[in-house]
């Protein structure tokens, strides 16, 4: 039978934490941290649980400090557990002059301590066991004890009132011997010793994770106790063991730091949140690269995913029977279809995410072929399955009016992964993606066939080009690198982009007839017409990345 070392007295939320996480195991209750500590290090426990943070109250510092200066074992879990503090006493009436609990409860519970009990005197004390011996020993009835319910009533008080700190939530440090296994889900704890003073050191750091996609949870300093030097407590995503981790690991302290031995893993553990997630599973309808790259990242946040299409094992009328929110990532051209066929299979309580391209059409089948239950939003991500990580990429998000807790869940998950997110609406969004797509790609598109009819030598382009000038060719070049299929589905998108590429047509028409009658004064008349409604501040940022991007160029053809 596993042992457990963990804080009492009996009834105490410690005990429920340790009971929490592992029920058939024989709980060892102690008076204070250090003793459990001592329990665990000596191997009289197989694990020890400690309290480390409360909603409340923040981390618990001696508790880490504790965890850091383990000589046996590391940080292998954590139990997050509601806190139901209740203040009891031996006599149902009696005015209370002294409250009595734990440093960390008495803190906890300071709003309702402040408002109820004003001149009441606190006692704070590590060994609460003992001090209620104290009180019942002495009769002290102008004594209140602040503890859980169950460890009160264990004790023989009477609870004078419940729920005195609501909306309380601890999480609890699991200690082991062993590093638990990768499961996906992970997270490290790292504390650094006292370190140089350096200007940029933390900002090195941070940037650090945030170059390799790594999200940072936890961040906190503090200082050495002899030296006064800062000190950085970080929790970051993923298993000591992931490759980026470990990277990212050794080169803050080889490189950034520049001292060996800086960095402390305390451990890592399945990763804990403290918030509550209303998303469980996630279904796709559509097998291609882009639901397999959202699927890794869900899972990467814990959520369970399925993907689903014409040959998979599971049919989408399966997995939408078992899902929360069901994504639909099909080509463009078969949106609507895939929606007509599965909406009606959606039940009220459900999301339908839509990762498309099109709004109008898309959104306006979706919220016909659904149940008014269902919540309907688009997100059109403005990257493609070979991207690292959605950080700084743009996200065109488009809600509805049925748009809400499960759809803000998932915006919350792109934001939280770096997206830069935009919100449009279902007309506005296909205007947009007409100038910042659908055009592009057409004159891309018409641009390289220009080439094949006059059969211009590849060879001499750059040649023969400004830097500028080049970018048009650039684009063409990826888009004919790439997949076909992807751009005609561009390119044949229904709604307002086509206009935009209607009236580029027109437009082009128009000052091809004024080129050619030589009319130098109506092609200047025209430009300033533009550069009025463009605006200079348009304009100018526009110049400063094009500069930018010339000299990427020149450094990359000089190379």
């Amino acid at each position: 039978m596993t042992t457990i070392a963990t804080l009492g007295p009996k009834g105490s939320h410690a005990e429920a934490a340790a009971r929490q996480y592992d029920a058939q195991a024989e709980i060892r209750l102690f008076p204070g941290v250090a003793q459990v500590k001592e329990a665990f290090e000596s191997a009289e426990t197989e694990l020890a649980v400690i309290p480390v943070y409360n909603t409340r109250e923040g981390e618990i510092r001696e508790h880490f400090r504790a965890i850091e200066e383990l000589r046996r074992g590391t940080w292998i879990d954590n139990v997050v557990l509601p806190v139901s503090l209740s203040l009891g006493a031996l006599d149902e009436h009696m005015p209370l002059r002294y409250l009595v609990g734990r440093g960390q409860i008495l803190r906890q519970c300071e709003e309702y301590i402040t408002s109820h009990f004003p001149e009441a005197a606190l006692v704070a004390t590590a060994d609460l066991e003992g001090f209620i011996a104290e009180i019942k020993a002495g009769q002290r009835l102008d004594h209140g004890v602040i503890e859980a319910e169950a460890a009160l009533l264990v004790q023989g008080f009477t609870i004078r009132e419940r729920e005195v700190a609501p909306h309380n939530r601890t999480r609890y440090a699991v200690l082991g011997p062993d590093k638990p296994p990768v499961s996906g889900y992970d997270a490290t704890a790292i504390i650094t010793a006292a370190l140089k003073d350096r200007v940029g050191l933390l900002f090195d750091i941070l940037g650090e994770f945030s170059g390799r996609g790594i999200s940072v949870q936890d961040l906190r300093t503090t200082s050495d106790v002899k030296t006064q030097k800062l000190r950085f407590y970080l929790e970051v995503e993923g298993h000591s063991e992931d490759k980026e981790v470990k990277a990212a690991l050794a080169r803050i302290e080889q490189h950034i730091i520049g001292e060996p031995g800086t960095i402390k893993v305390l451990g890592s553990y399945p990763r804990v949140d403290i918030r509550t997630k209303l998303i469980g599973h996630c279904g796709f309808i559509g097998t291609g690269e882009m639901s397999q790259w959202f699927a890794r990242r869900l899972e990467s946040e814990g959520y369970r995913t399925v993907l689903t299409g014409r040959s998979s094992e599971t049919s989408p009328a399966e997995m939408i029977a078992t899902s929360d929110v069901v994504f639909i990532c099909v080509p463009i051209s078969s949106t609507v279809g895939t929606i007509e066929k599965y909406g009606p299979l959606m039940k009220d309580g459900q999301a339908l995410i839509l990762l498309a391209g099109e709004a109008e059409a898309t959104l306006a089948a979706a919220l016909a072929h659904t149940r008014p239950g269902v919540e309907v939003m688009l997100l059109h991500n403005l990257w493609g399955p070979q991207a690292a990580t959605m950080k700084n990429k743009n996200a065109a998000v488009v809600r509805t009016p049925r748009s809400g807790a499960l759809c803000s869940e998932f915006e919350a998950f792109l934001y939280k992964h770096g997206a830069d997110i935009q919100h449009d609406g279902p007309g506005l969004h296909d205007q947009l993606m007409g100038v910042g797509q659908k055009l592009p790609t057409s004159i891309s598109v018409a641009l390289a066939k220009t080439l094949v009819d006059n059969k211009v030598p590849t060879t001499a382009i750059a040649t023969h080009s400004t830097l500028t000038s080049l970018y048009g060719i650039l684009a063409m070049a990826r888009i004919h690198r790439q997949s076909p299929r992807t751009y005609a589905e561009i390119m044949a998108t229904q709604g307002a982009g086509r206009k935009i590429v209607q009236d580029f047509v027109s437009n082009l028409v128009a000052v091809m007839n004024l080129s050619e009658a030589g009319d130098i004064t109506g092609l200047c008349a025209l430009m300033e017409g533009n550069r009025q409604y463009l605006s200079d501040q348009f304009l100018e940022s526009c110049m400063a990345q094009s500069l930018a991007m010339d000299e990427t160029l020149g450094r990359l053809i000089k190379s």
